[in-house]
């Protein structure tokens, strides 16, 4: 079996399962955002007898359109606030608690390998990285979860992708991750499991794989697993707010295919519009003159993110013209960058900085293009009006490529800028 069908199995009644099988599996993590727990909220009300079946299982974290951008996203926080309240969710996050829910939750301990994770947010597939079975879900799906702390869910096939080589300057995960996008379309993993694994995986750190496992839906996949290893033990040994189970695949396993990649012909990555397999090598990117510069979100606004970011910019200064928009995932991924002098960096170079929040992200607030601008973003998607006027580009790209184009105004590799 494979590592996802393992952690499958362990969480159905159904003694083997096969992809193709439709189960009702036990979930560990029932996740929910101001966007999508409202709408959750509505169906489990509609239930003949609401009740939550264990408190413990649902996380709600207020992180899409807060601090609240207007009277609409406050009334939204509100119910997903009354709703904690009356039904004693303790794992509820607002305000100066919460960050951009894909960093906080692997941060808070509350996902550990060999969980069955589900969240109404379809990059809750981050988790992977962990070596947890993780997946976006409908609302309707997430409220059935709260009543019954189960899901239903087909089985699905995994394809293996095994990056061999040594990685080249400034290549991380973000890249990796594109360039297999870029090689198998949006639609090349769809409803299938991406197992991802190789010597250069291995000698990611974790904030790496978590970027990668967090893309795994842009190529259309149920879940993007890295089985977890002594770096996914180091991570959650002092996180891991419970035990957990360590799943690998068999030797013998059945996948849909194999893939190999040698990552020293990998060069940093961009993703142009309006698709996220729409790929280049940095130095193909030609003269694209850019408006704005989001480092941040799900995908890459850990501490190790602004690290590479503030190696690019230091001593240098934001091009006139552009807005360079730095968001940290967490408060605590903030509080480091305080203490380690980053934000001063920032700062300095001529940065914006933001609270925690998804924000610009999705065309929420704080970093809305106008018509005809375009941006750069260490984002996942760029689909059209995905950051605002539907005349506007999204460029997607890791923190060093993103930090290197907002000094010099243009998509630009860190070598022309960085020290």
């Amino acid at each position: 079996m494979t590592a996802a069908e393992k952690i499958l199995a362990a969480h159905t009644d159904a003694k083997e399962i096969k992809p193709g099988d439709i189960i009702r599996v036990d979930v560990d993590v029932a996740l929910s955002n101001d966007i999508t727990a409202p709408i959750a909220i509505r169906e489990f009300e509609a239930a003949p007898e609401p009740r939550i079946a264990d408190p413990d299982k649902i996380v709600f974290v207020l992180d899409h359109f807060t601090p609240n951008k207007d009277i609409a996203s406050a009334n939204q926080c509100r119910m997903v606030r009354d709703f904690a309240r009356k039904y004693g969710i303790r794992n509820f996050f607002e305000g100066g608690e919460a960050g951009v829910e894909h960093a906080l939750l692997p941060e808070k301990g509350l996902v550990v390998p060999g969980d069955v994770v589900i969240g109404a947010d379809s990059h809750t597939c981050t988790y992977g990285a962990l070596g947890a079975f993780a997946t976006g879900v409908g609302s309707t799906d997430l409220a059935a979860a709260m009543l019954t702390s189960r899901v239903w869910m087909k089985v699905p096939e995994s394809m293996k992708f095994v990056f061999t080589g040594e990685l080249r300057p400034w290549v991380g995960g973000k890249d990796l991750i594109l360039y297999l996008i870029g090689q198998i379309g949006v639609d090349g993993g769809l409803y299938r499991v991406l197992e991802i694994e190789g010597p250069a995986i291995a000698a990611l750190e974790v904030s790496d794989r978590l970027t990668i496992s967090n893309m795994a839906i842009e190529a259309g996949a149920k879940a993007g697993i890295i089985a977890a290893d002594e770096k996914t033990a180091a991570y959650v040994k002092d996180r891991a707010q419970r035990p957990y189970t360590v799943y690998r695949s068999d030797p013998d396993a059945r996948y849909h295919s194999v893939t190999e990649y040698d990552c020293s012909n990998i060069e940093p990555q961009v993703a142009f519009p309006h698709l996220p397999s729409n790929t280049k090598g940095v130095s193909e990117a030609g003269e694209v003159r850019i408006d704005q510069v989001v480092i941040g979100s799900c995908t890459n606004g850990r501490i190790e993110d602004l690290r590479i970011a503030a190696r690019v910019m230091k001593g240098n200064r934001v091009a006139k013209g552009v807005r360079c928009i730095v968001l940290p995932a967490t408060p605590a991924v903030f509080l480091q960058a305080v203490e380690e002098g980053l934000i001063r960096i920032f700062l300095e170079a001529g940065a914006i900085i933001g609270p925690p929040t998804c924000g610009p992200c999705l065309g929420g607030h704080m970093g809305i293009l106008a018509r005809g601008e375009r941006a750069i973003a260490t984002t996942n998607r760029n689909f059209v009006g995905r950051m605002g006027d539907t005349s506007s580009e999204v460029y997607l790209a890791g923190p060093a490529v993103a930090a290197a184009s907002s000094v010099t105004g243009k998509i630009s590799s860190p070598d022309e800028v960085a020290s």
